[in-house]
């Protein structure tokens, strides 16, 4: 009797137990291949992290490049500043530290040739005027029998006082402050103006232009003016 009874109740907790999946299953319901993933409440993109867009790579990739400011000499007055803007928004390549480092060394080669009379070496950065007036100075240098001497020991300061777009040339202005040994000497050797001995700090202003639609780097000296001291 023991033992039906044990069979009996083996029988009816097995039939609970089946009664319960069953209202279980009813109520979480099964999976019938319609059920969303993950992936589906992510708007169907997937969340390994090799396919996060980064953002702030995105707004970097959309934002214009910005060319560098202008930057300009020290001291430099703020209308100059206006006309050396114009240039470079006419030339990219502009910079006016550099073209002051060009200009002085132009200065120094320059000076030094129209003392010797090597106007030729200097044709190619002189403009059709200058060259003219160098050559009548050498011209009316040599029908005299003199010879000129000049020495630049320094270049105490290089600034820009002009600057400015003139149609397609642009044109700049450079004030030189020069320390210099001149000396003219007649057909015998003998000094007739300047002293060997002697340093002299000169002013000059040179005016330079460069048509920046061609390919030529070079700038021509178009004017030259001493400033009395």
């Amino acid at each position: 009797m023991d033992g039906s009874f044990q069979i009996l109740d083996l029988i009816f907790l097995a039939l609970i137990a089946g009664f319960l999946v069953y209202r279980l299953r009813n109520v979480l319901g099964r999976r019938g291949g319609y059920e969303q993933t993950p992936e589906d409440l992510m708007g169907g993109r997937k969340t390994d992290h090799d396919n996060v867009v980064d953002l702030a790579d995105a707004r970097t990739a959309e934002e214009p490049v910005v060319p560098p400011a202008l930057i300009l000499p020290p001291g430099t007055d703020p209308q100059v500043g206006e006309g050396l803007a114009q240039i470079q928004a006419a030339d990219p390549d502009f910079d006016p530290e550099g073209f002051l480092g060009g200009a002085s060394k132009a200065f120094e080669m320059i000076v030094c040739a129209f003392a010797e009379g090597r106007l030729e070496d200097i044709r190619p950065y002189l403009g059709t005027e200058v060259f003219s007036n160098f050559a009548l100075a050498v011209q009316e240098r040599e029908t005299a029998g003199e010879t000129a001497e000049t020495q630049v020991i320094s270049i105490k300061s290089a600034k820009i006082t002009e600057a400015a777009m003139k149609g397609r040339d642009a044109v700049v202005s450079v004030e030189f402050v020069t320390e210099q040994v001149n000396v003219t000497r007649n057909a015998e050797g003998a000094v007739v103006d300047g002293d060997a001995n002697f340093i002299a700090t000169l002013t000059d202003i040179w005016t330079f232009s460069r048509d920046v639609g061609t390919g030529d780097p070079n700038w021509k000296l178009m004017v030259t003016r001493s400033v009395e001291a």
